[in-house]
């Protein structure tokens, strides 16, 4: 996977092997690296995970929410614990970096503290949260909402497009629903701090030519599913001005989307991923279509007013034609900033390593964008080639996730030093 010529470092040997190894765990059938939450693929990985963890010396367990634990003993296990980790799930035709980098490159960084000689006052404990991928259920970054309490009842109840709901898919996984929904991180015991190493999955650090960004806020998202009720008809023998047609309404949702984000004042994004019609007849008006959309922003103020104006936009354009349209609106994650604090450890920490950084948002949400909520949390992120992510093409240069994990380790044992802060 990495040219031989890359591998400078023992260190770096064990990440490209790694990397390489946990790559082989994927659908054959899909296209790229494609690992999606409970497929077969990715409950075989995760003893691949829980193997490597075990392999650095760390004990390691699953807990309720099926999150995957490695732990370096601290020297006080009474001190609120230091967290480090990410995701080793994909999106369908993925890439074999995203969320990945942060796992190995966590479980490097703890094998490389231990192995100094040095041991940390407190508990590291390094995470491979279940699901952080959006899923067939519409619900993003499982396991760590678990531990957040940010998962219910009525999530576990969401079905996906064939009517198998999300609790039921954890019990065919082998995990215990009720148990997901209990496994909240007990407050007498909050983590420290939370740091997680990812690729950027954009084109900003390749492009200023710098090895390390410091994350400052991670994006806020609002999700839509529209569903769109015109009247079937022939297709051959209905005029065009006795149409009542959903997929004619949809097609003009799908461009107010896009210009919503167009017209934002600030950096916003909005993607229309799925129109689904209920017919797949060629010859029938459709009569019924499923939109799914959702738009991004780190402008809090703006994405708060997003639901409003789409909804009435939509609205109205569909009812020109005689299509009713339903709503169901979600919040995936409100607009979370960094801790300062822990920013400006980072930067201290990568100072004094003499490279440069920048400070910029996350575009993409995260597991750290749940675990904010119960620790001071903070990112890295190393480059991606051409800015990448979420397809085959995805890639990030060894050498580069090599020195996100010097700058992860360095700034854990800063942290480890420090007083707790909120």
């Amino acid at each position: 996977m990495f040219e031989s010529t890359l591998v400078r470092t023992e260190s770096d040997e064990r990440l490209a092997r790694s990397l390489t190894e946990i790559s082989g765990y994927r659908d054959t059938g899909r296209d790229g690296w494609s690992r999606e939450v409970f497929s077969d693929p990715y409950r075989v990985s995760r003893s691949m995970v829980a193997r490597t963890m075990s392999g650095a010396g760390l004990e390691v367990h699953r807990d309720g929410a099926g999150n995957i634990i490695g732990r370096l003993p601290g020297s006080n296990p009474l001190a609120p614990p230091l967290v480090s980790g990410s995701h080793t799930d994909t999106v369908d035709g993925g890439g074999r970096f995203d969320g990945i980098v942060g796992v190995m490159g966590a479980i490097e960084a703890a094998r490389s503290i231990r192995e100094s000689g040095s041991r940390l006052t407190r508990d590291l404990l390094v995470v491979d949260f279940l699901g952080e991928e959006s899923n067939e259920f519409g619900l993003s970054c499982l396991g760590s909402r678990s531990i957040a309490g940010q998962l219910d009842a009525a999530d576990l109840a969401r079905t996906n497009g064939a009517g198998d709901t999300l609790g039921g898919r954890y019990a065919s996984f082998g995990l215990d629903p009720d148990e997901v929904i209990r496994s909240v991180w007990p407050s007498a015991r909050r983590p420290h701090a939370f740091v997680e190493l990812h690729i950027e999955q954009g084109p900003t650090l390749e492009t200023n030519k710098l090895p390390l960004g410091i994350v400052t806020a991670i994006t806020g998202i609002e999700r839509m599913v529209a569903t769109f009720a015109g009247a079937a008809d022939h297709a051959g023998t209905t005029s065009m001005t006795d149409r009542v047609d959903a997929m004619v309404a949809a097609a003009e949702a799908v461009l107010a989307v896009r210009r919503e984000a167009c017209g934002a004042p600030n950096h916003a994004v909005a993607t229309t991923t799925a129109l689904e019609s209920a017919s797949h007849s060629t010859n029938v008006v459709p009569s019924r279509i499923r939109m799914l959309s959702e738009v991004r922003s780190v402008d809090g103020e703006w994405l708060r007013g997003v639901r409003g104006r789409l909804t009435r936009e939509i609205l109205l354009k569909a009812r020109e034609t005689g299509v009713e349209v339903d709503f169901d609106w979600s919040t995936d994650n409100d607009v979370i900033p960094a801790h300062r604090g822990i920013q400006d450890v980072m930067a201290q920490a990568i100072d004094a390593s003499g490279l440069p950084w920048m400070a910029l948002p996350s575009g993409a949400t995260h597991d750290a964008a749940h675990l904010a909520s119960i620790a001071p949390m903070g990112m890295l992120f190393v480059p991606s080639r051409g800015g990448k992510s979420h397809c085959p093409e995805e890639w990030s240069d060894l050498k580069d996730i090599s020195t996100g994990v010097a700058a992860l380790a360095q700034t854990l044992m800063k942290l480890d030093q420090l007083e707790p802060t909120r």
